[in-house]
């Protein structure tokens, strides 16, 4: 069951402003992974469950989370089916991504309470979503529509919440452009947990760039 309600978890995404979006096959690599997302300042950490057995590794990472970095709030993304969302709610999830809009997964959030988010492209796809109960749409993907898109949907509707998701990165000048707009919070992912880190399993550079991706979100929200 989720750990966190999803009003709790609305309210870290606005706080914080950014959510880390992460994959991998290998648990205790995954694990290095969240705790440098963890010490930089992250507080989501959206697992992008893309590869077989993703659950598993998913299971291993939430009880770790819950074990060992308080406050730590996990959640999946690329959840394409009712079926998939209860799974990884079962295993712990606190909040569901989605890349399409999909009543299905909507009800099967809203029956235990979990904050979930569609990946929406339209005005029309963002009402829906509204109005199904959604609390931030994901804007996806985000460097099709870019800030001025943000700026359209957020005249006519002031109340709605964006977290675009793809065509972030971790520099001022782009962050500055997506906040400026209008934007709850933004999810990051290659740019910020780049190959290289990966693959040189630096951690320490992990850090210090989510870190600095948290403190360049702050300045600009101001």
């Amino acid at each position: 069951m989720a750990q966190f309600s999803r009003l709790e978890v609305a309210q870290v995404m606005k706080e914080t402003g950014m959510i880390p979006l992460f994959f991998h096959n290998d648990i205790e690599l995954s694990k290095k992974v969240l705790k440098a997302c963890y010490d930089g300042g992250a507080r989501l950490m959206e697992f992008t469950a893309r590869g077989d057995f993703a659950h598993e590794v998913f299971g291993a990472l939430t009880k770790y989370a819950i074990a060992e970095l308080p406050g730590m709030i996990m959640g999946v993304g690329s959840v394409t089916d009712a079926g998939a969302a209860s799974l990884y709610m079962a295993l712990g999830a606190n909040f569901i991504v989605t890349p399409v809009l999909r009543e299905d997964i909507a009800i099967a959030c809203n029956r235990k309470k979990v904050l979930w988010s569609p990946g929406c492209g339209t005005l029309t796809e963002i009402t829906r979503a509204e109005e199904l109960g959604c609390e931030i749409v994901k804007l996806f993907p985000g460097d099709i529509y870019g800030p001025q898109f943000v700026k359209g949907v957020k005249g006519p509707q002031p109340w709605t919440s964006l977290m675009p998701t793809g065509g972030v990165s971790p520099t001022e000048e782009n962050l500055k452009g997506w906040f400026d707009a209008g934007v709850t919070c933004v999810g990051m992912g290659s740019k910020l947990i780049s190959k290289e880190i990966i693959a040189n399993e630096d951690y320490a550079k992990l850090e210090k760039d989510v870190r600095a991706a948290l403190a360049i979100v702050k300045a600009v929200r101001k």
